[in-house]
């Protein structure tokens, strides 16, 4: 049997990147993915849907999370390289449309997570506002939509000028996610400690609809899977993380722990300090903005909370944008997207038809969305993104199961059966049995026949104009940055 180092050669002759992140920096990182839009754009919807024991469906989707972490682990140990659940999906099945509704499932995640994390932001912006006195009453959803598309529109702005993951940007922003959702549970704890709490509501369960307990739990953690995924984007820095094999497995698993633990203490201080009728006003994501507002009037910490809660939102949005240009530059250069959603500035080397595709598709849905006047905007671009992920993990973990039989190596391995526990609680999750709107299909099956018209159109043009077959010739590198101008 051979061991693998951590020095070992997964890029052959092209030139590795920089091993730069310990177990501390890839720790924050890890945390910083995970914790962001979700907590602020769910809780609010999941305690309508459960009532107090909102908690739960956060630990039920950390467990189906954790389940499918360590599918990840045992294949990013077995395969060290920086392209996801595309590179499993094509080394277990090797059929190369599989492969692409798969990459194109994650950049549509990408993008409703963005899309998500857009509209949480504006009614942030809109609170701090309020609370600072700077406005006199609430906007109107017209004026809400209008500053997500504003700030999708600056998202790619940034990404035009060539903006690449930075770990020590990235550091900061975790720091004040943390901060702000640590300013959250302080403040739950301290209408606790002064009696003004209703502590004993977490284990109340409520669902105005009069479901039954486990499938209303089952709707709900639905709902908050959207707040425990990020784990699988940290498969991306495997290449510049030292020592991958060793200190991916125990590092990841912490961050999965460290962010379920704080959700949980957050859900708590939401269902403690606020009623129920507070819980159902707070729409689009400011449940956690009414419980500063309402846990401390006589402190000036409402007036500060909105804006470092819009840096949180604001780093998940860009991490999300980045990765989906980034990943459409990649399909198209390996000639399965068309090769002008491949094209690239010659002076900062950003993918610009990528940024332009994506942002594009962001803006629709957003808009589309939003003119929906009974649905909640936040919790169905929040719920698209679950069932897309959900599809992906489904894949992962059979693929898993499928590439235990290809005689490779693991530093790691995923105990047992996990992996059919995790696919089947992913694939459970899909259903409809858990209360998803239609609408929720409706959009994630428009975005995939996306993907779909334009592999078969790059599929005509390989095959008319080029004389080629469709299909990836680098698997392996997909998503890797664009090159120099002078080496394209």
């Amino acid at each position: 049997m051979t061991t693998r180092t951590a020095e070992q050669d997964v890029n052959g002759p092209e030139p590795d990147l920089k091993r730069v992140m310990g177990p501390k920096l890839l720790l924050l990182f890890v945390v910083g993915d995970i914790l962001g839009a979700g907590v602020y754009a769910v809780t609010g919807q999941m305690a309508g849907v459960v009532g107090g024991i909102v908690w739960l469906p956060f630990l039920v989707a950390f467990a189906v999370a954790t389940l499918t972490a360590l599918s990840y682990l045992e294949l990013v140990t077995k395969y060290p390289q920086a392209a996801g659940a595309a590179l499993y999906t094509h080394k277990a099945f090797g059929l190369h449309f599989v492969t692409f509704l798969v990459a194109f499932a994650v950049i549509c995640s990408g993008i409703t997570s963005a899309s998500t994390s857009a509209n949480v932001l504006a009614s942030n912006f809109m609170g701090g506002l309020l609370a600072n006195g700077w406005i006199d009453e609430e906007w109107g959803t017209g004026t809400i939509t209008l500053i997500a598309l504003a700030f999708m529109v600056l998202l790619a702005l940034i990404n035009l000028r060539g903006v690449g993951e930075s770990v020590k940007f990235n550091v900061i922003l975790t720091l004040v996610e943390v901060t702000a959702l640590t300013i959250v549970i302080g403040v739950g704890f301290y209408v606790i400690a002064q009696g003004d709490g209703s502590f004993d509501r977490i284990t109340t369960f409520e669902n105005p609809d009069d479901k039954g307990l486990f499938l209303a739990v089952t709707a709900a953690t639905s709902i908050a899977f959207f707040a425990m995924v990020g784990f699988e984007d940290s498969v991306n820095m495997v290449e510049e993380t030292q020592e991958p094999e060793r200190i991916f497995p125990r590092t990841l698993l912490t961050g999965l722990g460290i962010a379920v633990i704080i959700y949980m203490l957050v859900a708590v201080s939401v269902v403690t300090v606020l009623t129920s009728d507070q819980i159902a006003n707070a729409a689009d994501g400011r449940a956690l903005l009414e419980v500063v507002r309402v846990g401390s009037p006589d402190f000036p910490i409402e007036k500060v909370f909105p804006f470092l809660a819009m840096f949180a939102v604001a780093n998940t949005s860009l991490i999300n944008m980045l990765m989906a240009s980034r990943l459409i530059y990649g399909l198209a250069h390996q000639d399965v997207l068309p090769r002008s959603l491949g094209k690239v500035s010659p002076n900062t080397r950003a993918p610009w038809a990528g940024i332009a595709f994506s942002t594009l598709l962001a803006l629709g849905l957003i808009i589309y969305v939003s003119n929906r006047a009974e649905d909640d905007v936040v919790v169905n671009l929040a719920s698209v993104t679950s069932l897309l992920l959900l599809g992906v993990f489904t894949v992962v973990n059979v693929a898993c199961l499928v590439l235990r039989r290809d005689g490779r190596d693991s530093i790691f391995r995923s105990p047992g059966p996990t992996p059919v526990l995790a696919a089947a609680a992913c694939l459970f999750l899909i259903g409809p049995w858990v209360d998803r709107d239609v609408l929720i299909y409706q959009i994630a099956g428009v975005l995939l026949l996306i993907g779909v018209v334009l592999w078969a159109v790059t599929w005509a043009t390989n095959r008319g104009a080029r004389a080629q077959r469709t299909g990836f010739r680098n698997i392996d590198h997909m998503d890797q940055e664009p090159p120099p101008p002078d080496q394209r």
